[in-house]
């Protein structure tokens, strides 16, 4: 059996994994936005460490979302009710979405192997071998908060495209990611 068919046996209904991915996704990428650690709220070892466990979800998200979308291709669909100018927008920003959640996840465990310490992910697992490397990690970590406030910038365009396209288009857009018990409401 190929790896893709042992992913999808362990998980069989793509559409499903998806809308839990977009689900668990969406308020995570909220947190790390707005609530930053030690700017927005106290820099307690417990708030960095549930901050921590976040992040290992999150990765672990990307992780899943990255290579579902190298397996099996993107899921998504421009559909007929757009215009020219929207098919090109849809199809770039998704592949930058999926591409940009896979390059922050790598740029953070880049950060855990510059570091001067070792770094645990939720506290359970080690991220890389510290190599105590601190001019390269303070670029590194330039790096990764420019990228990640980008890719929460695209992610909110993303939003206003699907809405303006559920709601302009009348094409159903929000309701393909949304649970059907919500369907009603959209």
């Amino acid at each position: 059996m190929t790896l893709a068919g042992r992913l999808t046996a362990l998980w069989p209904v793509r559409r499903l994994r998806l809308k839990i991915l977009h689900a668990v996704m969406i308020p995570l990428a909220l947190w790390f936005t707005v609530l930053d650690p030690g700017d927005n709220l106290p820099a307690s070892p417990e708030v960095l460490r549930f901050t921590s466990i976040l992040a290992l979800i999150f990765v672990t998200g990307t992780v899943i979302w990255t290579l579902d979308a190298l397996i099996n291709g993107m899921a998504s669909r421009p559909g007929p009710k757009l215009p020219g100018w929207a098919r090109r927008v849809h199809w770039w920003m998704h592949r930058i979405l999926v591409a940009g959640v896979a390059l922050v996840a790598l740029t953070g465990l880049a950060l855990g192997i510059t570091s001067s310490r070792q770094l645990w992910a939720g506290g359970i697992i080690p991220i890389g071998v510290p190599l105590s490397m601190p001019e390269l990690n303070r670029l590194i970590g330039q790096i990764h908060a420019v990228e990640f406030y980008l890719l929460s910038a695209l992610i909110g365009l993303h939003a206003l495209f699907h809405i303006w396209r559920h709601y302009a288009l009348r094409d159903n857009a929000l309701r393909i990611m949304a649970p059907k018990r919500w369907h009603k409401y959209l």
